[in-house]
């Protein structure tokens, strides 16, 4: 699945090894945003589209389901890498299934 600017649909399962709160997710969403801000400058193709938040019975963060659209799966990786934020599962994205 792409859009018109030839990205391609990444769907990135970030686990956190121990659970963080809501404010500890807004800061590292912040760098997310500005290491995206760096790729981009630097001429490399890379969006966020949406996050979902995954959390524990008590409401700590316990990971993400993040929808990027990039040119590659190595720049999703570099995003990563420099946001310090864990990748435990990278696939792209495929069509939606049909149903309730």
């Amino acid at each position: 699945m792409s859009n018109q600017e030839g990205l391609s649909d990444f769907l990135i399962v970030r686990e956190l090894g121990e659970p963080i709160t809501r404010d500890q997710l807004d800061e590292a969403a912040d760098r997310s945003g500005e290491v995206l801000s760096e790729l981009r400058s630097e001429g490399t193709g890379i969006e966020w589209v949406d996050s979902e938040v995954l959390a524990t019975e008590e409401g700590s963060v316990s990971g993400t389901v993040c929808h990027y659209r990039a040119e590659s799966e190595a720049a999703v990786h570099e995003h990563a890498e420099r946001a310090g934020l864990p990748v435990t599962t990278l696939a792209r994205r495929d069509e939606p299934l049909d149903g309730e």
